[in-house]
């Protein structure tokens, strides 16, 4: 653990923004490509607006997402929360379905797949999938894979390397996390090249990785830039070193003449690249009057997430006076009668107090079930309490005023299997990395605020403020 402050300091001055930004929108001019996103949960979006997600990857989906004047569209995948059998066959079926689309519109097109800012998730085995299915029958060939896990908003920065949690006032190794005990996705390693050469079980080794210095960032060092990542074959690794966007700014018109120049890249980030590559512009925070204007029902928070830092907002809301409260006992999963039980007692709890204009909060045990490391079972687990809740939204009569989803999993469920979500529009951030949805007409509420808070994202008061603006 190191003060961030002290660390942050050593680093090189940023260049002059407005320079940075004029060479990006050149450069962004000549990037005639598609970006697909392909996000393992929905709080891949806390960087965009004015942006649209798609739930499903059918043909016509992707079709209407390459038809679209803007040039990203994101499918949600939600595989953070599939099995690794699983992960593989969705991932093929989208690369091959985009490849359908691009060839009948003659379209180029790029692939980003967006994980977690803390490393969790299904690597390599999406990458590697993308690019094998990205190279049969077609003439490309993907030179190498960028890895850029920076997002500024959750703290999340990679310095020398390292690639650091911020917590209060102090930057932790990712690898001395929490997150890195993850009991599906966990791991050992902070420096990236060292977390590559884990993660892909020595297939590439830490020293074979490129690394693009903030220092070269930060000293426009463009030039050198585009000579390593013209330098790149064989499906090798970039690992891009970040602390502010601007790192980004700089990486991506390197990024963008190397592509020009004919090499090809498929991407492994968390939400700032998209951000960036994307050309998409600031917006400020959403407000109320944005969100709830004509809706005097109580709102609907479900907590999924069990990460200590979702923990800590969650005692924070629950100090709200103009909000009831209900634990949603995930033990009740292991025996069918039990899980009924609890089910109609919450589904009873909700429709009484939302109608009366009062907001509920659901949320999950914070104890997890012990699984004894047996990965695929907590991750089946997991996908059964969030249907639970999921069934909750299901069972609604009464439209509320908005919905809350803390977690990844809950809140991908909620919005595909609860509120039936095919394709929403992201209207942008109520709080820094924290986004909104509008649902789609197909919605069973259409047009309704979606609120997306992910598990490790957010200030301690963020989730109670929020509720507090929202209901108020």
């Amino acid at each position: 653990m190191i003060n961030a402050k002290t660390i942050i300091d050593k680093l090189p001055t940023i260049p002059n923004e407005e320079d940075v930004d004029d060479l990006l929108r050149e450069e962004l001019k000549n990037f005639n490509r598609k970006i697909v996103v392909l996000d393992d949960d929905p709080t891949g979006t806390q960087t965009i607006n004015n942006t649209y997600v798609f739930t499903h990857w059918r043909l016509q989906d992707i079709e209407e997402g390459f038809s679209d004047s803007r040039n990203m569209f994101y499918i949600l995948t939600n595989s953070r929360s599939f099995t690794k059998k699983h992960t593989i066959e969705v991932h093929r079926k989208i690369v091959e379905n985009v490849k359908e689309i691009a060839k009948k519109q003659h379209k180029d097109y790029v692939l980003i797949s967006r994980g977690d800012s803390t490393l969790r998730g299904h690597y390599p085995i999406e990458t590697e999938v993308m690019k094998e299915t990205l190279e049969k029958d077609t003439d490309i060939k993907v030179d190498g894979e960028v890895i850029i896990p920076f997002f500024k908003e959750g703290g999340r920065l990679t310095i020398n390397n390292i690639h650091y949690v911020k917590v209060g006032d102090d930057l932790i190794p990712a690898g001395e996390t929490e997150f890195a005990k993850d009991k599906t996705f966990g791991y050992i390693e902070s420096d990236l090249t060292k977390w590559v050469e884990e993660k892909t079980n020595k297939k590439y080794l830490s020293q074979s990785v490129i690394t693009i210095s903030i220092e070269d960032l930060r000293e426009l060092n463009i030039d050198k830039i585009v000579s390593q990542l013209m330098r790149v074959t064989n499906f090798n690794k970039v690992v891009v070193n970040a602390t502010e966007y601007a790192d980004v700014k700089v990486f991506v018109i390197a990024l963008i003449r190397a592509m020009n120049k004919g090499k090809y890249f498929i991407f492994r980030s968390a939400a700032a690249l998209t951000k960036i590559i994307g050309g998409i512009s600031d917006k400020e925070l959403l407000t109320k009057k944005e969100l709830v204007a004509d809706n005097n029902n109580g709102g609907l928070i479900m907590i999924g997430s069990h990460v200590q830092k979702t923990t800590d907002q969650l005692k924070k809301l629950l100090e709200l006076d103009n909000v009831e409260s209900t634990e949603f006992n995930v033990n009740s999963v292991l025996n069918d009668e039990d899980l009924a039980n609890e089910k109609q007692r919450i589904n009873d709890f909700i429709s009484k107090n939302i109608s009366t204009g009062k907001s509920v909060v659901v949320y999950t045990s914070r104890k997890v079930i012990d699984v004894k490391n047996d990965k695929e079972k907590s991750l089946q687990l997991s996908v059964k309490i969030s249907e639970a809740i999921t069934g909750f939204v299901k069972e609604l009569k009464t439209k509320p005023g908005f919905i809350i989803a803390k977690g990844g999993i809950t809140s991908s469920d909620i919005g595909v299997k609860g509120l039936g979500v095919n394709k929403a529009l992201v209207a942008g951030q109520i709080k820094p990395g924290i986004p909104v949805w509008y649902t789609g007409n197909e919605a069973k509420f259409s047009g309704m605020p979606y609120v997306i808070f992910p598990g490790n994202v957010g200030e301690i008061d963020d989730l109670r403020d929020i509720v507090y603006e929202l209901s108020n």
